[in-house]
């Protein structure tokens, strides 16, 4: 006789349903299957989405390091979310004005 699982020809519900209920034990399964990350989740679990710039910003860069970082203030349209965007490489400000449309 076997000791813990059970075995036999009709197990195999109990064994799929033992699993699935384990499964949410783990925490990276719990972290990419939970619905909370994607509510705290600005973009609301896309890979991107189109904002509103409302103004430019420069950010500080935290210690050891000192730089100001060129980031644009973004209102996102599907939800109202405001969250601030780094824009990428040297002069690429200056491209950008306030109330443009851009992808996040």
């Amino acid at each position: 006789m076997t000791r813990g699982k059970p075995a036999g020809m009709n197990a195999a519900r109990k064994l799929r349903v033992h699993r699935r209920t384990q499964r949410w034990a783990q925490k990276s399964y719990n972290k990419s299957h939970s619905l909370t990350a994607m509510k705290a989740n600005p973009f609301g679990g896309a890979s991107m989405a189109k904002g509103i710039v409302l103004e430019k910003i420069g950010i500080e860069a935290k210690q050891p390091n000192s730089a100001i970082r060129k980031c644009v203030r973004v209102q996102l349209i599907k939800n109202g979310k405001k969250i601030a965007a780094f824009v990428p490489r040297d002069g690429c400000l200056n491209f950008v004005d306030e109330n443009d449309e851009v992808l996040v």
